[in-house]
């Protein structure tokens, strides 16, 4: 597979028909940081975590997917069961000092991009009654936004054609301006009943992601423009360093919604003795892995968070500045709470 222009949340199949998704913006050369969604359910016994009931088909393949997607525990034994079996699909990274789950280009067979998903839908003659309803959505909360049809994708199950009639729609939405602008809209069109929040989650409420329209469950994300797009691999070398539980205020939002999820930070008070640090050492950011932390808190908002404390390293000018990252893989307790 030739490399493409890859973001966090595109979809791809491997030869062993393992379908993962697109972690973040920066990757090795050749390589795509990633995590797994769905193997095929042939392989399961190899892999020591649970997995949901249902199952999915993508062509002629039966997929299982892992009951929780995201916790530390799972994701150790997931990287122990690709060290042990599949051991091209992990990798050390140098400037994390740490293995991680990661693709080579060169096993990957097929590409999904939620933008270009959604632009076959839009072509495609015959379309089933969820396909219908994910695009009748679509058109509603671009025309109500005002964010162009070009700037919205299609995810999950319906961008690999392999969802059902109790499947979610996934959407996605291109750019952090387009995305406060969708979320103004759908908090309007919430209000005006045309659709309702879905809260059954503690940040629910706060990140109003989820819903419902015309009895159908939907949620949306956001991935960044190319232009928005400031990482670049091998720029920076981070070190773990300890733990720490603390109080903050955000002093800015505007990368809050993308994976990882980033809050600038200020006023950091710890929340116990062993998250009392130098003041050369207190963090400026909040850096989220976990997608559900994405979008929890506001400028002004006060946050409660426990995480992993990081010296950064800027390889190319030796500045060093420090960040508190949640969802490290290594470690369960890690959150971002509101105040």
């Amino acid at each position: 597979m030739k490399a493409w222009a890859s973001r966090d949340g595109d979809i791809f199949v491997t030869k062993e028909f393992f379908i993962f998704y697109v972690f973040g913006y920066e990757h090795p050369k050749n390589l795509l940081f990633s995590f797994l969604k769905y193997i095929p359910s042939k392989l399961k016994l190899h892999f020591p975590i649970r997995f949901l009931r249902q199952t999915w088909k993508l062509g002629n393949v039966e997929l299982a997917r892992p009951e929780k997607l995201y916790t530390a525990q799972n994701y150790q034994k997931l990287l122990e069961t690709f060290r042990n079996r599949f051991p091209q699909y992990t990798y050390f990274c140098p400037y994390r000092g740490k293995e991680v789950i990661s693709v080579p280009l060169e096993h990957v067979e097929k590409v999904y991009v939620p933008k270009e998903c959604l632009q076959r839908l839009l072509e495609k003659k015959r379309k089933d009654r969820l396909q219908k309803l994910a695009l009748e959505l679509i058109t509603l909360l671009s025309t109500e936004s005002k964010v162009p049809l070009k700037d919205f994708g299609i995810h999950g199950s319906i961008a690999l054609n392999m969802h059902t009639t109790k499947s979610d729609v996934d959407l996605v939405v291109y750019g952090s301006k387009n995305f406060r602008s969708l979320e103004n809209t759908i908090d309007k069109l919430a209000e005006e009943g045309t659709l309702k929040y879905i809260f059954t989650k503690k940040l629910d409420t706060a990140r109003k992601y989820r819903g419902r329209y015309k009895n159908k469950l939907f949620m949306y994300n956001a991935v960044r423009k190319i232009g928005e797009i400031n990482v670049q691999y091998g720029n920076h070398k981070y070190v773990a360093m300890r733990n720490v539980t603390f109080s903050c205020e955000v002093v800015d939002d505007s990368e809050a919604m993308f994976r990882p999820a980033i809050y600038q930070i200020r006023n950091y008070q710890p929340l116990d003795s062993a998250s009392k640090l130098r003041e050369d050492e207190i963090p400026t950011k909040v850096a989220s892995m976990i997608g559900y932390y994405r979008n929890v808190a506001r400028l002004g908002e006060k946050i409660k968070v426990s995480g992993t404390l990081e010296q950064v390293e800027n390889i190319e000018t030796d500045q060093t500045t420090y960040q508190v990252v949640v969802g490290t893989g290594t470690h369960g307790d890690e959150y971002i709470w509101q105040l």
